[in-house]
Protein backbone atom coordinates (compact mmCIF):
# COMPACT_ATOMS: atom_id res chain seq x y z
CA UNK A 1 0.00 0.00 0.00
CA UNK A 2 0.88 3.41 -0.67
CA UNK A 3 2.28 6.04 1.71
CA UNK A 4 0.50 8.66 0.24
CA UNK A 5 -2.85 6.40 -0.67
CA UNK A 6 -5.79 8.58 -1.82
CA UNK A 7 -3.59 11.55 -2.65
CA UNK A 8 -3.27 10.87 -5.84
CA UNK A 9 -5.78 11.13 -8.34
CA UNK A 10 -6.50 10.46 -11.82
CA UNK A 11 -3.51 9.20 -14.50
CA UNK A 12 -0.68 10.30 -16.32
CA UNK A 13 -0.80 12.85 -19.31
CA UNK A 14 1.25 13.55 -21.52
CA UNK A 15 4.28 15.82 -21.17
CA UNK A 16 2.68 18.78 -23.74
CA UNK A 17 -0.34 18.34 -21.59
CA UNK A 18 1.74 18.51 -18.37
CA UNK A 19 3.46 21.43 -19.10
CA UNK A 20 0.32 23.49 -20.24
CA UNK A 21 -1.31 22.74 -17.11
CA UNK A 22 0.94 25.13 -15.55
CA UNK A 23 0.66 28.98 -16.38
CA UNK A 24 4.18 29.63 -16.40
CA UNK A 25 5.01 26.49 -18.16
CA UNK A 26 5.33 28.15 -21.30
CA UNK A 27 8.06 30.70 -20.85
CA UNK A 28 11.73 30.02 -21.22
CA UNK A 29 14.08 33.00 -21.21
CA UNK A 30 17.53 33.28 -22.07
CA UNK A 31 19.73 35.20 -19.19
CA UNK A 32 23.19 36.70 -20.13
CA UNK A 33 25.44 38.36 -17.70
CA UNK A 34 27.91 40.86 -17.60
CA UNK A 35 31.85 40.30 -17.57
CA UNK A 36 31.70 38.45 -20.78
CA UNK A 37 28.33 36.20 -20.44
CA UNK A 38 29.52 34.70 -17.01
CA UNK A 39 28.60 36.14 -13.61
CA UNK A 40 29.65 37.78 -11.52
CA UNK A 41 29.21 37.43 -7.74
CA UNK A 42 28.84 40.34 -5.61
CA UNK A 43 32.38 42.32 -6.36
CA UNK A 44 34.01 38.90 -6.78
CA UNK A 45 36.04 38.86 -10.39
CA UNK A 46 34.53 36.24 -12.47
CA UNK A 47 34.85 32.16 -11.11
CA UNK A 48 35.30 30.61 -14.46
CA UNK A 49 38.05 31.16 -16.97
CA UNK A 50 36.26 29.30 -19.46
CA UNK A 51 32.18 30.21 -19.89
CA UNK A 52 29.74 27.22 -19.95
CA UNK A 53 26.00 27.88 -20.75
CA UNK A 54 23.74 26.53 -18.12
CA UNK A 55 20.22 25.23 -17.92
CA UNK A 56 18.44 26.10 -15.45
CA UNK A 57 14.66 25.48 -13.88
CA UNK A 58 13.34 28.77 -11.28
CA UNK A 59 10.69 26.97 -8.85
CA UNK A 60 9.20 28.58 -5.92
CA UNK A 61 7.60 26.84 -2.97
CA UNK A 62 5.23 29.40 -1.23
CA UNK A 63 7.67 32.39 -2.37
CA UNK A 64 10.90 30.31 -1.06
CA UNK A 65 12.52 30.11 -4.35
CA UNK A 66 15.24 27.43 -6.31
CA UNK A 67 17.02 27.25 -9.37
CA UNK A 68 17.18 23.54 -9.92
CA UNK A 69 20.18 21.96 -12.37
CA UNK A 70 20.24 18.52 -13.59
CA UNK A 71 23.15 16.67 -12.69
CA UNK A 72 23.00 15.24 -16.29
CA UNK A 73 23.34 18.56 -17.54
CA UNK A 74 26.54 19.39 -15.67
CA UNK A 75 28.71 17.12 -17.38
CA UNK A 76 30.95 16.08 -14.06
CA UNK A 77 31.34 19.52 -13.07
CA UNK A 78 30.29 20.63 -9.19
CA UNK A 79 28.95 23.60 -8.77
CA UNK A 80 30.44 25.50 -6.06
CA UNK A 81 29.53 27.45 -2.97
CA UNK A 82 30.59 30.90 -5.07
CA UNK A 83 28.82 30.01 -8.26
CA UNK A 84 25.84 29.67 -6.20
CA UNK A 85 26.10 32.67 -4.20
CA UNK A 86 26.29 34.57 -8.02
CA UNK A 87 23.37 32.63 -9.01
CA UNK A 88 20.97 33.49 -6.58
CA UNK A 89 22.60 37.34 -6.53
CA UNK A 90 18.86 38.95 -7.30
CA UNK A 91 21.12 42.08 -8.90
CA UNK A 92 23.53 40.63 -10.64
CA UNK A 93 22.32 36.60 -11.19
CA UNK A 94 19.08 34.83 -11.60
CA UNK A 95 17.96 35.44 -8.17
CA UNK A 96 16.91 32.39 -5.63
CA UNK A 97 16.84 31.30 -2.05
CA UNK A 98 19.48 28.10 -3.46
CA UNK A 99 20.22 26.20 -6.36
CA UNK A 100 19.40 22.19 -6.19
CA UNK A 101 21.40 19.74 -8.31
CA UNK A 102 19.09 17.50 -9.18
CA UNK A 103 19.94 14.06 -10.19
CA UNK A 104 17.12 13.17 -12.64
CA UNK A 105 17.49 9.23 -13.49
CA UNK A 106 18.66 8.18 -9.61
CA UNK A 107 16.34 11.01 -7.75
CA UNK A 108 18.53 12.49 -5.61
CA UNK A 109 18.95 16.21 -4.36
CA UNK A 110 22.01 18.24 -3.25
CA UNK A 111 21.25 22.04 -1.89
CA UNK A 112 23.30 25.21 -1.69
CA UNK A 113 22.21 28.31 -0.35
CA UNK A 114 22.42 31.42 -1.40
CA UNK A 115 25.48 32.25 1.20
CA UNK A 116 26.94 28.93 -0.60
CA UNK A 117 26.83 27.37 2.79
CA UNK A 118 24.98 23.34 2.10
CA UNK A 119 22.14 22.35 4.53
CA UNK A 120 21.29 18.79 5.17
CA UNK A 121 17.75 19.15 3.73
CA UNK A 122 15.03 21.86 2.90
CA UNK A 123 12.18 21.29 2.49
CA UNK A 124 10.27 23.66 0.18
CA UNK A 125 12.95 22.88 -2.01
CA UNK A 126 12.45 19.04 -2.00
CA UNK A 127 8.57 20.10 -3.08
CA UNK A 128 10.16 22.06 -5.98
CA UNK A 129 12.42 18.88 -6.94
CA UNK A 130 9.55 16.37 -6.85
CA UNK A 131 7.68 18.26 -8.63
CA UNK A 132 10.12 19.14 -11.75
CA UNK A 133 10.61 14.75 -11.74
CA UNK A 134 7.19 14.79 -12.33
CA UNK A 135 6.92 17.64 -15.10
CA UNK A 136 10.09 16.10 -16.82
CA UNK A 137 8.40 13.05 -16.80
CA UNK A 138 4.90 14.18 -18.37
CA UNK A 139 3.10 12.94 -15.05
CA UNK A 140 0.17 15.37 -13.47
CA UNK A 141 0.59 12.79 -10.51
CA UNK A 142 3.93 11.42 -9.23
CA UNK A 143 5.07 9.34 -6.38
CA UNK A 144 9.29 9.19 -6.04
CA UNK A 145 12.01 8.97 -3.38
CA UNK A 146 14.30 11.57 -3.09
CA UNK A 147 17.48 10.95 -1.13
CA UNK A 148 19.06 14.06 0.40
CA UNK A 149 22.01 14.11 2.82
CA UNK A 150 19.21 13.59 5.47
CA UNK A 151 18.33 10.18 4.00
CA UNK A 152 15.57 9.32 1.88
CA UNK A 153 12.38 11.26 1.62
CA UNK A 154 9.24 10.11 0.12
CA UNK A 155 7.14 12.33 -2.00
CA UNK A 156 3.71 12.34 -4.30
CA UNK A 157 2.88 15.35 -6.47
CA UNK A 158 -0.56 15.79 -7.41
CA UNK A 159 -1.70 18.33 -10.02
CA UNK A 160 -4.89 20.08 -9.08
CA UNK A 161 -6.57 22.70 -11.16
CA UNK A 162 -4.84 26.25 -10.84
CA UNK A 163 -1.71 24.68 -8.50
CA UNK A 164 0.56 22.06 -7.83
CA UNK A 165 0.44 19.94 -4.33
CA UNK A 166 3.42 18.19 -3.13
CA UNK A 167 3.10 16.36 -0.24
CA UNK A 168 6.67 14.54 1.20
CA UNK A 169 7.17 12.15 4.07
CA UNK A 170 10.03 13.71 6.11
CA UNK A 171 12.67 11.69 8.04
CA UNK A 172 11.77 11.14 11.64
CA UNK A 173 12.30 14.05 14.11
CA UNK A 174 14.54 13.81 16.90
CA UNK A 175 15.12 15.57 20.12
CA UNK A 176 18.68 14.05 20.85
CA UNK A 177 21.48 16.92 21.58
CA UNK A 178 23.55 14.88 19.10
CA UNK A 179 21.80 15.32 15.85
CA UNK A 180 21.00 18.81 16.37
CA UNK A 181 24.03 19.13 17.34
CA UNK A 182 23.12 20.55 20.83
CA UNK A 183 26.18 21.40 23.65
CA UNK A 184 24.01 19.21 26.14
CA UNK A 185 23.59 16.44 28.06
CA UNK A 186 19.97 16.57 27.72
CA UNK A 187 17.09 17.78 25.13
CA UNK A 188 15.86 21.13 25.07
CA UNK A 189 11.87 20.99 25.90
CA UNK A 190 10.72 24.99 26.46
CA UNK A 191 14.51 24.78 27.75
CA UNK A 192 15.79 28.56 29.04
CA UNK A 193 18.33 30.39 27.00
CA UNK A 194 19.40 34.14 27.34
CA UNK A 195 19.87 35.65 23.87
CA UNK A 196 20.00 39.47 23.10
CA UNK A 197 19.66 40.08 27.06
CA UNK A 198 16.42 38.35 27.09
CA UNK A 199 15.71 34.92 28.06
CA UNK A 200 13.51 32.91 26.53
CA UNK A 201 11.99 29.25 26.04
CA UNK A 202 13.34 26.92 23.13
CA UNK A 203 12.97 23.40 22.12
CA UNK A 204 15.83 21.69 19.85
CA UNK A 205 14.05 19.79 17.06
CA UNK A 206 16.27 17.86 14.37
CA UNK A 207 14.31 17.17 11.09
CA UNK A 208 17.49 16.22 9.46
CA UNK A 209 19.23 19.68 10.11
CA UNK A 210 18.85 21.69 13.33
CA UNK A 211 15.61 24.04 14.73
CA UNK A 212 15.13 25.99 17.49
CA UNK A 213 11.47 26.67 18.25
CA UNK A 214 10.07 29.48 20.14
CA UNK A 215 6.63 29.55 21.34
CA UNK A 216 6.52 33.43 23.10
CA UNK A 217 5.28 36.20 21.29
CA UNK A 218 8.28 38.59 20.75
CA UNK A 219 7.53 40.77 18.29
CA UNK A 220 9.93 42.89 16.30
CA UNK A 221 12.67 41.18 19.16
CA UNK A 222 13.26 38.54 17.09
CA UNK A 223 15.01 40.27 15.04
CA UNK A 224 17.85 40.68 17.27
CA UNK A 225 17.08 37.33 19.48
CA UNK A 226 16.96 35.32 16.11
CA UNK A 227 20.55 36.27 14.94
CA UNK A 228 21.83 35.71 19.08
CA UNK A 229 20.52 32.53 18.77
CA UNK A 230 22.16 31.28 15.78
CA UNK A 231 25.51 32.32 16.95
CA UNK A 232 25.04 30.26 20.28
CA UNK A 233 27.63 28.23 21.73
CA UNK A 234 25.50 26.25 22.37
CA UNK A 235 25.17 25.16 18.53
CA UNK A 236 28.25 24.61 16.71
CA UNK A 237 27.30 24.16 13.61
CA UNK A 238 24.51 26.95 13.17
CA UNK A 239 20.52 26.66 14.06
CA UNK A 240 17.31 27.63 11.97
CA UNK A 241 15.17 29.71 14.56
CA UNK A 242 11.59 29.29 14.46
CA UNK A 243 9.37 32.01 16.07
CA UNK A 244 5.59 30.76 16.67
CA UNK A 245 2.98 32.92 17.34
CA UNK A 246 -0.67 33.57 16.90
CA UNK A 247 -1.20 29.44 17.88
CA UNK A 248 -4.80 29.16 18.38
CA UNK A 249 -6.08 25.32 18.24
CA UNK A 250 -4.40 23.84 15.21
CA UNK A 251 -3.09 27.03 13.61
CA UNK A 252 -0.31 29.06 14.06
CA UNK A 253 1.80 31.85 12.67
CA UNK A 254 5.79 30.57 11.75
CA UNK A 255 8.82 32.97 10.75
CA UNK A 256 11.73 31.53 10.59
CA UNK A 257 16.01 32.87 10.53
CA UNK A 258 17.46 30.33 8.13
CA UNK A 259 20.73 29.26 8.11
CA UNK A 260 22.44 30.63 4.82
CA UNK A 261 19.10 32.60 3.98
CA UNK A 262 17.72 34.70 6.34
CA UNK A 263 14.27 35.32 7.14
CA UNK A 264 12.39 33.51 4.74
CA UNK A 265 9.35 33.59 3.19
CA UNK A 266 8.57 30.01 3.95
CA UNK A 267 10.83 27.28 5.38
CA UNK A 268 9.46 23.23 4.83
CA UNK A 269 11.70 21.47 7.58
CA UNK A 270 11.18 24.54 10.21
CA UNK A 271 7.68 24.02 9.87
CA UNK A 272 7.84 20.33 11.01
CA UNK A 273 10.12 21.53 13.55
CA UNK A 274 7.21 24.28 14.95
CA UNK A 275 4.54 21.20 14.73
CA UNK A 276 7.20 18.47 16.28
CA UNK A 277 7.56 21.25 19.31
CA UNK A 278 4.45 21.82 19.43
CA UNK A 279 3.05 17.79 20.24
CA UNK A 280 6.26 17.27 22.06
CA UNK A 281 5.63 20.25 24.82
CA UNK A 282 1.89 19.30 24.57
CA UNK A 283 0.41 22.34 22.87
CA UNK A 284 -0.68 20.73 19.54
CA UNK A 285 -2.09 17.08 19.27
CA UNK A 286 -0.43 14.02 17.48
CA UNK A 287 -2.00 12.41 14.25
CA UNK A 288 -3.82 15.98 14.48
CA UNK A 289 -3.37 18.04 11.07
CA UNK A 290 -1.56 21.63 12.07
CA UNK A 291 -2.15 24.47 9.79
CA UNK A 292 1.68 26.36 9.94
CA UNK A 293 1.33 29.55 8.38
CA UNK A 294 4.31 31.50 6.80
CA UNK A 295 4.64 34.57 5.23
CA UNK A 296 4.50 33.42 1.87
CA UNK A 297 1.63 30.69 2.59
CA UNK A 298 0.71 28.07 4.54
CA UNK A 299 1.84 24.38 4.78
CA UNK A 300 -0.03 21.63 6.61
CA UNK A 301 1.64 19.19 8.97
CA UNK A 302 1.03 16.10 10.70
CA UNK A 303 3.18 14.68 13.41
CA UNK A 304 3.03 10.60 13.56
CA UNK A 305 3.62 8.32 16.30
CA UNK A 306 7.13 8.76 18.52
CA UNK A 307 9.87 7.43 15.77
CA UNK A 308 7.25 8.14 13.01
CA UNK A 309 7.54 10.38 10.12
CA UNK A 310 6.18 13.47 9.83
CA UNK A 311 3.88 14.20 6.82
CA UNK A 312 4.03 17.56 5.28
CA UNK A 313 1.66 18.91 2.65
CA UNK A 314 2.03 22.31 0.86
CA UNK A 315 2.59 23.84 -3.01
CA UNK A 316 5.30 24.12 -5.67
CA UNK A 317 5.07 26.36 -8.97
CA UNK A 318 7.39 26.05 -11.97
CA UNK A 319 8.10 29.79 -12.40
CA UNK A 320 9.85 29.97 -16.17
CA UNK A 321 13.45 28.02 -17.80
CA UNK A 322 16.51 29.27 -18.94
CA UNK A 323 20.01 29.23 -19.48
CA UNK A 324 22.70 31.43 -18.21
CA UNK A 325 26.58 31.17 -18.68
CA UNK A 326 29.16 30.15 -15.78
Amino acid sequence: MSLFEGLIPGDPISASASASASASASVSVSVSAAAGGRVAGRGREPYNSASVTLTFYKYEGLGNDFLIVEKEALGGMQLTGEQAIALCDRHRGVGGDGVITLDVDDPSMHVINSDGSVPEMCGNGIRCAALHLARRAGYSALEATIETLAGPHACVVVNRPGAESVAVRMAPPSLSPADLPLSSDVPWLDHALTAAGRTIQLTGVSMGNPHAVIFEEVGDARFEIGPAIQSDPHFPEGINVGFVSEQTGSSMRLDVLERGAGWTQACGTGACAAAVAAVETGRARREEQLSIRLPGGTLMITVGAPGDTVLMQGPARFVFQGEIAI
